[in-house]
Formats: C-alpha cells, structure tokens, sequence
C-alpha cells in the first residue's frame, strides 16, 4: 500500500493541462507549477509526453524533487523507439533513455512500451531482443500492442502473453469501449476517435501490477456501464494482493481528472475504508464592490 493508503495506482494521461485551472489546479496558477498540484491528488500518471519528446536532464531532475516517493510515473518510450522499423535495434537507444530516467528511482514504474499496430507476431523476436537488453536493468516493463492478431486468442496471442510472463513484463489493457459508444459532432470526440485503437478489451495481471487504459466519453455519467466492471476487476486484483494500476481519458481530456475522481468514488463503495482524493477545495470568488 502506497504511503497515502490507496493500495492502487490511479492518474491521467498527463499532468500538463492548462483547461484544469480553476478545478484541479488554482485559476492562473503557472503551468511550471502544474506538477506539484497534480501529486498531491492522483499518485500515479501516464508518461505521454516522454513519447513526443525526451526530456532534458534537468526537467527530470526537476521532477524527481516533486514527485513522492510512492509516486508511480508511467513514461513512455519514445516513438522512435517503439515505433522504429526494427525494434532489435533499439537497445542502445533504450538504455540511454531508461539512464536519462534513473533520478526517478523506484517512482518509474513501469515503463511503457506502446507498440504500433504495424508490430505482428512475426516481430516478437525483435521484442526479445529489446527485454534482453532491458532485463537486467530492473526497471518494471509494461507493453500495449495493437495488432488485431494479438486479440484473436489464437497462438500469436498465446505466444506474447508466454513471451512477456517469462520476462517478467506486463501487458498493457486498453479499454475505448465508451468513447466509440459515443454518436457525437464534437470535434474532440471525433478526433480521439479517429486517433484511438479499437480493440477487444483484454484485462491481464501478468506481474503484480496490472495495467489499465480507459478513453471515456465527455459526459462523465455514461461513462458508467463501462466503468463498472472495472471496479469489480480492480477489487478483485486488489484484494489478491496486486496493485493495479489505471489510468482515466476523456477525448481532451478536459474531464479526465473528474473521470478519475469519479472511479474511486465507486472503488470506495465497493471496498470501504479506502481514503478519500486529496481534492481541492472549489475556489471562492472574490466579491466585487458591487455584489
């Protein structure tokens, strides 16, 4: 059980949205600052910027001094690794990443590797090659993938899910079941639909932490006939002695955070005695001369 008595990990996609002032973060607060608001929340966060880009030392450094210890950073590898055309290839890249990580300890957990749909079975030689590289690092590793062959429950499936129980490795579950339940006009929804992977849902606790993705839809309350057997999952891995990891989206991701809040309430009503969000206070409006 993490030090603030959640004995799961839950979070966002990112800390770095601006739209959160005035709810999760104070109104005007500087973005430099969104970080040190957004752990005393959430104790856990999906690492999508380390996918666009590397971060420079000192901005890890720098978040090394702001996140807790019980902090779990979820970064990804970068697209040029994950999405290069030989993956084989990768491990020099791979370890000068996990090296340019290390100031966050015990907080980096897991990495992800994020896989393209392009990556078949045929290339699970290439991922051996990179977790042999990787292994002896003892750095935690989760992998998604997203070809249609590794959810057919046929031997391409069998063999990755053999591949990364020996090494270890988790798999990563995505579940975008309610943002392509969603008949919308909106720009946002329609973006994320056209961007975000339509699989079959495949829960995994190959490791001691299993790992979820859930893509919500906007509006917070249909998100629940798909949230709810995942409370059931999540007490479930969490009573076996697991701690699950998940991590809420919204098609911004403007309501991810509520998406979140709204996740542990109903994880609270199913196992009591878990601790309440550290959330803020909703802000006061200052009142004017002429209220």
């Amino acid at each position: 059980m993490s030090e603030r008595g959640l004995p799961y990990v839950l979070g966002c996609p990112s800390w770095s949205e601006a739209a959160w002032q005035g709810a999760l973060y104070p109104a005007g607060v500087s973005s430099s600052a969104f970080l040190e608001h957004y752990v005393r929340v959430f104790n856990g966060v999906e690492g999508n910027t380390t996918f666009y880009a590397r971060p420079s030392a000192a901005t890890v450094q720098r978040w090394a001094s702001i996140m807790p210890p019980d902090f779990r950073f979820c970064a990804k590898f970068p697209r040029d690794i994950s999405h290069a055309e030989d993956l084989g290839t990768m491990q020099a890249a791979a370890v000068d990443f996990v090296h340019l990580l290390a100031p966050l300890s015990s907080r980096l957990n897991p990495l992800w590797l994020q896989l393209p749909a392009r990556f078949t079975a045929l290339r699970l030689p290439e991922l051996v090659s990179l977790l042999e590289t990787l292994t002896p690092l003892s750095i935690p590793l989760a992998v998604e993938v997203r070809h249609l062959e590794f959810f057919a429950k046929g031997e391409a499936e069998r063999s990755l899910n053999r591949l990364l129980r020996d090494y270890g490795v988790e798999r990563i579950c995505l579940d975008s079941r309610a943002l392509f339940s969603c008949s919308s006009s909106d720009p946002a929804v329609l973006h994320a639909q056209g961007r975000k992977p339509r699989l079959p849902v495949r829960p995994a606790a190959l490791t001691q932490s299993p790992q979820v993705r859930f893509i919500g839809r906007p509006e917070l309350e249909a998100n629940d006939p798909f949230l709810k057997p995942w409370i059931d999952k999540l007490a479930e891995w969490i009573e076996a002695g697991l701690t699950p990891h998940i991590y809420l989206h919204t098609p911004d991701n403007r309501r991810a955070p509520e998406l979140a809040r709204r996740f542990h309430g109903y994880l609270m009503e199913r196992l009591p005695g878990l601790p309440e969000l550290n959330w803020p206070e909703p802000e006061q409006r200052q009142p004017s001369l002429f209220d």
